[in-house]
């Protein structure tokens, strides 16, 4: 018997996230269950349990992304994600048109203070 998937995103979308990653191959698909991205400590990307993906974009681009696309930030658990656009499914489909987007959140956090290591806490 195969291994069942600890996710319930739709394949499809799952399979068009990973294509995106793979447009950069300094960036490495992380996470079973929620897939993401991140760098230094910093998430990027992030796919939720129903197929939706947030992006990470700087001030100015993501107020350009929301108006060009006609979309939002992004939500997740009640709460507004404040740097997160949320990708149009249409625009999740077009993995050249948004290979660029996801460059420029790849660049954004590169750009970010690295985040300090987590210690693991003693019990």
């Amino acid at each position: 018997m195969s291994p069942q998937k600890k996710n319930n995103i739709p394949v499809d979308k799952l399979e068009l996230y990973e294509k995106l990653v793979k447009t950069n191959p300094d960036v490495e698909r992380k996470g079973a269950a929620n897939p993401y991205t991140s760098l230094n400590g910093h998430m990027f990307t992030y796919l939720n349990q129903s197929g939706s993906l947030a992006l990470r974009l700087p001030e100015d681009e993501r107020e350009k992304f929301i108006k060009k696309y006609k979309t939002t930030l992004f939500e997740a658990y009640g709460a507004v994600m404040k740097e997160y656009v949320k990708v149009p499914d249409s625009l999740l489909k077009d993995t050249r048109a948004l290979r660029q987007y996801f460059q420029l959140s790849y660049e954004y956090v590169k750009s970010l203070k690295p985040k300090p290591t987590k210690k693991t806490k003693k019990k």
